[in-house]
């Protein structure tokens, strides 16, 4: 009993090892197929665990640089007491102290998700200015005030040059001790050892004595980056204007100087560092609500919520255009997957049709094929999901994605035993002719496809996005149209290869027939399919991409429209002489630009209109300076115009002409330009111009050559509300002329010095300030550089622009490697026929360069059909989905155009030369495996 107790268990034991020893024959027989079954599979996983994790990594990387770039008012923070005396009765208090310990209890106080995202924090206390005075200030007779400021945590942030730091203790009688930046000490004939005296508003005198001299160890450093800065001195603002500095003192120094009844005030300011892309949301709305409602006696200031919003609308545009890319990726993984399932079960029809003819059951072959997949494709997939985890990237890039792992992995075992019960036709069965016969199910099947692609598109154009998150019905929408497009192509694709087909029939020679009628009867319909799902994602990412640059370069170039733009307050009309005269430089133009103008009637009363920003160019010399630099500016006939009687041409924008026009001053208005008024009429309309910034929907552009010609300084000057005097033509202010001057001018050159530039201009403001009549009131601000590349660059780097170079990156390389890979699906799944065709011709005499312009035939229509649908849908999926997509997100608020590129066409036929060389290769390895003059004796289905 016990010897037959036990021989169920071993023989059941021997046969599970027997059975998997033979489904391990049968994978290695089958190596092959396996192995590619295998491969695409980790594919599909490394894509669904790979992508997010990337993506993730890429967006928190762009959100640091993003971060990093912006400047400390846009990364701070700042909670501020009122300037009001805290002290006074020369009662010494730890004020500075005590104020300084609330920096914890603030913060603490904070949002949740903005106390989280700080990074660093400081306090500070200040005096109001002062008036500072001493002999060695007397000595270069120096104005100058100051404001005394206790920093905790400066003397670890700087190195002493001179001296020592101020003592934490102040004696009764003691002046206030105080250490001075290097530029600071230089420029104002100060030195440690020099005694002054602060007299501040509303308090007492109090005696000073500089100690020390320091210099930074990083000006970076957001110690550093209060206003006004204690790193240097503020040069008088104009004539009988002082000097403004700062002095560092210990908290007991400035206690000092409260005690005499000073106003001081307070800020504790936090830097906003430690992000994460997922909390800016949070981050966001914390901020705001801390503006709305700050805490009792303080005010609020910062620029944090702009930046982050801007970069977090960039981020999910780019995670929705990924989403869509990879949708597109996934589904022609998921489609190779189907035909190499196909390509297996059908290349052992007769192995399964063998089993069932033994007496085994119908599904027999399926549970075989099951038994198989089992042992390749879920190690693969758990391979593959492995590799993504090891790619650099946080945790959270990939929560959520292991469900999508295991069905993917699930899907893909079961691709090949459906393949084989789908396998319906008997072996030695003709295949090329299943395709005239199509079943009302398939009929059924690609009309619900095209009905399905119509509509999600419509929803997807009529709702728009869904906020806050990747839409399903957006990243279906192109994996439907192109398989719609698919559907459509292969039911047109064999009636024009039929006509052809006749006319080969007339031709001499068999070879363009034989080809051609080949071709009409292929029925590779799921490789074409994958093919052109494939094509249309390599295609919709080279299309989408020249569409955000083309956006990129139109923003760059409304901006700065030539090489270079020198901005100022107010330039001498000869600094375009001067900025000419510089190494590289080749052309100039000068540019008024001025906002909130009001607009008058004939009679100089104002009209009651919002205001508007008026430019001033010289058309001609735009034009020429634009040409000059390579940059595309169109300059309409109305800003060419030369003088005229009557007022200035102008070009308007359309809500401000339908305005003019309602109050009747389309034909004649003012406007005032630096005091001068100028009439002008509606001549065009347009949008948009260079130089007027995209926010701006109201604005008047004059063209400075069609002004009247300028007036004597001698005569008045014109007042804003009455027609007068108006501006020279472009550079012909001189000596006793009158009118508008540039605040601007454009220059065109190659390898110029932008500091050149930038002290050009610096020149022009003092030569206009100084020269003439003129009397400077106050020192303008510097004059500021900008080049066409500098605000290219900026546009196109940081930010969530890594994230979008990975998807597109990805997305065209691995749709044209996918697609070559669904055309060797295409030719091997008519492999075996064209195998048994060659041999019967190789007997009656067929050439080996016969038959290779034999497949060539036969696979150029197919392979053209499948290339050419799916770079039309890539090109024509930005064109629907545009509006939807939020591209303005990559071109500073630029309108994504989508246009057609020459490029694509090129693209397109590189990759046909590719394929059909792909495909002759494949078909030559191939017959050379099957060993043509066995393909006869085996039959039809072997």
């Amino acid at each position: 009993m016990n010897r037959g107790g036990t021989e169920g268990p071993r023989s059941a034991v021997f046969g599970g090892v027997a059975a998997l020893a033979g489904v391990v024959r049968r994978v290695r027989a089958f190596a092959g197929q396996f192995l590619l079954l295998g491969v695409l599979a980790l594919v599909a996983a490394l894509l669904v665990t790979g992508v997010p994790r990337t993506a993730d990594r890429l967006a928190e990387q762009g959100l640091r640089e993003h971060v990093a770039e912006r400047p400390a008012a846009e990364r701070d923070l700042t909670l501020t007491a009122a300037e009001l005396p805290a002290g006074g009765g020369g009662v010494v208090a730890p004020v500075t102290a005590t104020r300084g310990r609330e920096l914890d209890t603030l913060q603490a106080g904070l949002p949740e998700a903005v106390r989280e995202a700080v990074q660093s924090r400081w306090f500070l206390a200040e005096t109001a200015f002062g008036r500072l005075t001493g002999p060695d200030l007397a000595a270069k007779n120096y104005l100058v005030v100051t404001r005394l400021r206790a920093a905790p945590g400066v003397t670890g942030a700087a190195t002493l040059t001179e001296g020592r730091w101020p003592a934490e203790a102040v004696g009764a009688g003691q002046p206030v001790e105080v250490a001075l930046a290097d530029d600071t000490a230089r420029k104002l004939n100060l030195r440690a050892g020099s005694r002054l005296r602060f007299s501040g508003a509303g308090g007492e005198p109090v005696p000073v004595l500089v100690v020390g001299v320091f210099e930074p160890v990083r000006t970076g450093d957001g110690i550093w980056n209060t206003l006004p800065s204690a790193l240097r001195v503020t040069e008088p603002a104009g004539d009988a204007e002082p000097y403004e500095m700062v002095a560092l003192t210990s908290d007991a120094g400035l206690d000092a100087a409260i005690a005499t009844g000073v106003p001081v005030r307070f800020s504790w300011r936090y830097r906003l560092g430690d992000l994460d892309v997922a909390d800016l949301g949070a981050v966001i709305d914390g901020v705001r609500r801390l503006e709305r409602t700050p805490p009792a006696g303080l005010s609020v200031t910062q620029a944090v919520d702009v930046p982050l919003r801007q970069f977090l609308d960039a981020v999910s545009a780019a995670r929705t255009l990924l989403a869509v890319i990879a949708a597109g990726m996934f589904a022609t993984v998921a489609g190779l997957i189907v035909l190499a399932a196909r390509l297996a079960a059908r290349r052992r029809e007769a192995e399964f049709a063998l089993l069932v003819a033994r007496g085994g059951a119908p599904t027999s072959g399926a549970r075989r094929s099951l038994a198989e997949s089992v042992l390749v494709v879920p190690p693969a997939a758990a391979l593959g999901w492995l590799l993504g985890r090891l790619l650099p990237g946080s945790t959270a890039g990939t929560a959520g994605t292991d469900w999508l792992v295991l069905v993917a992995a699930v899907l893909a075992t079961l691709a090949l035993p459906l393949a084989t019960l789908g396998s319906s036709a008997l072996p030695g069965g003709r295949r090329d002719l299943s395709g005239r016969r199509a079943g009302g199910r398939r009929l059924t099947l690609e009309l619900l496809v095209v009905a399905l692609a119509v509509l999600a598109t419509f929803l997807i154009r009529r709702r728009g996005l869904s906020p806050g998150s990747v839409d399903p019905l957006l990243v279906s929408v192109p994996v439907l149209l192109a398989v719609a497009a698919a559907v459509l192509v292969l039911r047109l694709y064999p009636w024009p290869l039929r006509l052809l087909g006749r006319v080969a029939a007339r031709m001499r020679g068999s070879v363009t027939f034989l080809g051609v009628a080949g071709a009409s009867r292929s029925a590779a319909t799921g490789p074409v399919v994958v093919v052109v799902v494939a094509v249309a994602t390599a295609a919709f990412c080279g299309v989408v991409a020249g569409g955000i640059e083309a956006g990129r370069d139109r923003t760059a170039t409304t901006a700065v429209p030539a090489s270079a733009l020198v901005d100022g307050e107010r330039l001498a009309p000869d600094t375009g002489a001067a900025l000419q005269r510089l190494p590289g430089v080749r052309r100039s133009t000068p540019v008024l630009r001025e906002g909130a103008l009001r607009v008058a009637d004939a009679r100089g009363v104002d009209a009651g209109l919002a205001a508007v920003t008026v430019l001033l160019v010289d058309g001609p010399g735009l034009a020429e300076t634009a040409r000059d630099a390579g940059v595309d500016v169109s300059v309409p006939p109305v800003l060419r115009a030369g003088r005229s009687p009557g007022p200035a041409p102008a070009l308007v924008s359309p809500g401000l002409a339908a305005e003019l026009a309602r109050a009747g001053l389309d034909g004649t208005a003012l406007v005032t330009l630096q005091g001068y008024a100028q009439p002008f009429r509606v001549a065009d309309t347009a949008e948009g111009f260079p130089l007027v910034p995209p926010d701006v929907d109201r604005f008047v552009v004059l063209p400075w050559q069609a002004l009247p010609e300028p007036v004597s300084a001698g005569l008045d000057t014109p007042s804003p509300v009455s027609p007068g005097p108006v501006s020279p033509a472009p550079g012909a202010a001189g000596p006793g002329a009158t009118g508008p001057v540039p605040t601007a001018f454009l220059v065109s050159g190659d390898g110029f010095d932008v500091e050149a530039l930038r002290r050009a201009g610096d020149e022009g403001q003092r030569r206009y300030q100084t020269g003439g009549s003129f009397a400077a009131g106050e020192r303008p601000r510097g004059a500021e550089v900008t080049t066409w590349r500098g605000a290219r660059q900026q546009l196109g780097g940081g930010g969530a622009n890594g994230l979008l170079v990975f998807g597109f990156a990805a997305g065209a390389a691995g749709g044209a490697a996918f697609g070559l890979l669904a055309v060797a699906f295409a030719v091997l799944a008519g492999a075996r026929t064209r195998a048994q065709v060659l041999s019967r011709l190789r007997t009656l005499g067929l050439s080996r360069r016969q038959w290779r312009g034999l497949l060539l035939v036969e696979l150029t229509p197919l392979v053209a059909a499948a290339l050419l649908t799916g770079a039309l849908m890539g090109a024509l999926l930005p064109l629907l989905l545009t509006p939807a997509l939020g591209l303005a997100a990559f071109t500073g608020g630029e309108p994504v155009r989508v246009a057609f590129s020459p490029g694509l066409v090129g693209a397109v036929l590189a990759a046909g030369a590719v394929a059909l060389a792909l495909a002759v290769t494949v078909e030559t390895v191939n017959n050379r495996r099957m060993r043509l003059g066995e393909v006869l004796r085996l039959g039809e289905g072997s």
